[in-house]
């Protein structure tokens, strides 16, 4: 068993020592190998939601978002009623519909399903800030300049002092008034 190979012993471990393990393996920078706890709990216990949701959690910080998002889903289905999970699946679907949305949106094709999937994932996940500037490109790649700002105006609310807002909202501005 992968535990053997991580130091583990003699092949008793619980899955609450596993999670032990994989936090000690964060606390040390050791992210590889809280992985590798995590998926250890996971596979010693599978139908516990808890362990899906930490390793997910982990995927997440390591970019690794479609494993990320496969974890959530399985916490989530395992215990639907957890507001917790579902936030942070949400809040992972948000970022794959962003990462799509700005792959379309540096095409210059498909703006029209970069704006849908950017609108779906501020449902998701309200205080995407990324989504907002985003959105904002893709309205303005459009023409649409009084969306983009719209779109610019909601960030800022969220972070007054975001300078890429700023900046971006001062070119549409100087755009709308010619």
């Amino acid at each position: 068993m992968l535990y053997h190979h991580l130091g583990g012993g003699d092949g008793s471990m619980d899955g609450e020592q596993m999670i032990r393990k994989a936090y000690a393996s964060l606390l040390d920078h050791d992210f590889e190998r809280a992985i590798a706890w995590f998926e250890e709990a996971v596979r010693k216990e599978p139908d516990n939601a808890d362990y899906h949701f930490r390793l997910s959690i982990s995927y997440a910080r390591s970019g690794r978002l479609e494993r990320a998002l496969e974890h959530a889903r399985r916490a989530c289905e395992l215990d639907n009623g957890a507001r917790e999970y579902r936030l942070h699946h949400d809040r992972l679907q948000a970022l794959e519909l962003m990462k799509e949305a700005e792959r379309r949106i540096g095409g210059g094709e498909e703006l029209e399903r970069a704006i849908r999937d950017l609108n779906q994932a501020l449902e998701l996940d309200p205080l995407a800030g990324d989504a907002y500037l985003l959105l904002a490109a893709a309205h303005a790649a459009r023409g649409q300049l009084p969306r983009a700002a719209a779109a610019l105006y909601e960030l800022l609310k969220l972070n007054p002092q975001h300078q890429a807002a700023r900046h971006m909202l001062q070119e549409i501005a100087g755009k709308m008034r010619r």
